[in-house]
């Protein structure tokens, strides 16, 4: 049997693009003489459809997709995945299925057992668990079919009470296949096939696992689809970050890769430890997967939505630089303006290598001072403010000039404004709401600061984009004389490590004392995380690149005392 992992980038919602996708892989295949065809979790309506299942009209289409598909299955089988009906009535509407289609109608159904809440995953919230379990025949075979968080439940400590492949081993099957959303961060992959390949183990069954890849929003999904024979050996890796496809013959013998990339050796993460936080941030295999993650996000925001030209605020310091030179990857230089906006306090050598990067990206910049709409604000507000000292007040009303600017251009020549603030301001609050915290979409907002330096350095890997005076120089917001980051925040390289033992590893203040941390710092930090959640709750999407991202991830109460 010959069998065709189809990995594809799906568009939430758009069913004729879809479908239109799938059945130009089933015809595809016709040609190649496949057998059998798999595609990804929920790949007719795209993947987390959300509240969308909500509207009756939006299943029906899924329906009359599924039927489309059908149409285009003489002589091939085709696993898809689309919510399904409850024809019981008891507990939710729907369940989370996959479907094979064969000879023009669907052969069989399987639903979903374990639906995640954790993290990104609500799936609770919209399907029902699957109460039956059943292996679906074709072509004289037994298949297991399961979708993505199924194979989960392996190890010392499961998450839930019951795990599918136990039940479907009674019948017997020959094959295990798996449809998954499996969403990117930085280690994630070698997560993935560790337990594609326990599965493999315990089972002694080969197994076909389809990946789905694109950008929804904020979550990036990057493939890596994988196929193992039944001595758990990977057979086929798919690209990552990319739409890929392979072919594999499967018969008594095994399992054999006819077409597509054999899989690559690569070196793990080393394991982490606090006093290896630092290198394993910044390692060089997972700020490459971090760059094309990004890179990913950037332009599926933008193409799903039908935007096509970018915007920013481009001061001369790192996080700017670098969203320039990702924005610039992702869209083209022609498609991103770079506006610099000096202010009083900004030095002249910030403007002049925010000038050199635009000139070496070769994208449109301008330069809009914004001096005489500051002191003209200040007069302004004199009567009020009468001779109380400069403060915090007045520093932020130029980073709200410089929001209101952007905007302004933004809307006059249908630009979306990128945001440039990182994961280490964002989680002190070290930003100004209506100002630097203003955007449509948010770069680098689950990138610590630690990786946004190491990013530079990938970026420069091949030639000198960023300059190096950017790279080098002491980190500033330049909103009064001589300010630097330092004078508000631990150094970077502590924070981020406090940050991440924080935000990633859910450890306590006591846990991270332990680890190491002086206890000052930590109490310091932890409380400026907790203290500025009312200022992310108003944040615009981050693209997610790590285990726990700010935003529809991570919720945490905007009223509420913990460590405080």
């Amino acid at each position: 049997m010959l069998i065709k992992l189809a990995q594809q980038n799906y568009h939430i919602g758009n069913f004729e693009q879809n479908g239109n996708k799938m059945i130009a892989a089933i015809e595809a295949a016709k040609l190649e003489g496949i057998d059998l065809i798999v595609f990804s979790e929920l790949s007719v309506c795209g993947y987390p459809p959300r509240d969308f299942l909500e509207f009756s009209d939006f299943i029906e289409q899924s329906y009359q997709t599924i039927q489309r598909i059908a149409e285009h299955t003489r002589g091939i089988g085709v696993i898809i995945g689309a919510p399904a009906r409850n024809p019981i009535r008891e507990g939710k509407d729907l369940f989370n299925a996959a479907f094979l289609l064969y000879e023009g109608k669907i052969q069989g159904e399987v639903h979903k057992t374990l639906l995640p809440t954790y993290d990104i995953f609500d799936e609770y919230r919209y399907f029902e668990p699957a109460y039956e379990w059943k292996v679906l025949e074709f072509k004289g075979k037994k298949l297991a079919i399961t979708i993505c968080e199924d194979i989960w439940n392996l190890g010392d400590n499961p998450l839930y009470r019951v795990c599918p492949m136990d039940v479907l081993m009674a019948q017997q099957p020959d094959i295990m296949i798996n449809i998954s959303a499996s969403p990117f961060d930085y280690d994630h992959d070698e997560a993935r096939k560790a337990i594609v390949q326990a599965n493999v183990r315990k089972y002694k069954l080969p197994m076909v696992y389809c990946n789905a890849v694109g950008s929804q929003t904020e979550i990036v999904f990057d493939g890596g689809s994988l196929v193992y024979n039944a001595s758990a050996k990977l057979v086929s890796e798919l690209g990552y970050f990319t739409e890929d496809t392979a072919v594999v013959e499967w018969n008594e013998e095994g399992i054999t890769l006819v077409q597509g990339q054999p899989p690559l050796p690569v070196e793990p993460s080393p394991a982490l430890t606090s006093a290896t936080l630092s290198d394993y941030l910044v390692e060089k295999r997972n700020i490459g997967q971090v760059y094309e993650a990004l890179l990913m996000g950037i332009r599926d925001y933008f193409s799903k939505m039908g935007f096509t030209r970018a915007i920013l605020g481009s001061s001369g310091g790192i996080d700017s630089a670098v969203t320039l030179a990702l924005a610039c990857e992702a869209l083209g230089p022609e498609n991103v303006r770079a506006i610099l906006l000096p202010s009083p306090y900004s030095t002249e050598h910030s403007v002049n290598d925010a000038v050199e990067l635009s000139r070496n990206l070769g994208n449109p910049y301008d330069i809009v001072a914004i001096k005489d709409v500051y002191e003209t604000m200040l007069e302004t507000v004199q009567p009020i403010f009468g001779n109380l000292p400069f403060s915090l007040a007045e520093e932020n009303m130029q980073s709200r000039i410089r929001g209101n600017i952007l905007m302004a251009i933004a809307n006059k020549f249908g630009y979306i404004l990128l945001n440039t603030s990182n994961k280490s301001e964002l989680a002190t609050g070290y930003g100004t709401l209506y100002g630097d915290m203003a955007g449509g979409l948010s770069v680098l907002g689950d990138v610590y600061k630690i990786q946004v330096y190491a990013l530079a350095q990938y970026i420069n890997r091949h030639k000198e984009i960023i300059p190096q005076h950017i790279i080098t120089k002491a980190p500033s917001a330049e909103l009064r004389p001589n300010q630097k980051d330092s004078d508000s925040l631990p150094d970077y390289d502590q924070l981020d490590q406090v940050l991440f033992q924080y935000i990633e590893k859910r450890m306590g203040p006591g846990a991270i004392i332990a680890a190491g941390f002086d206890p000052q710092l930590v109490n310091r930090v932890l409380k400026l995380v907790n203290t500025n959640e009312y200022k992310r709750n108003q944040f615009c999407p981050i693209i997610r690149v790590s285990t726990k991202a700010f935003g529809v991830g991570r919720r945490v109460p905007i009223v509420g005392k913990y460590l405080s």
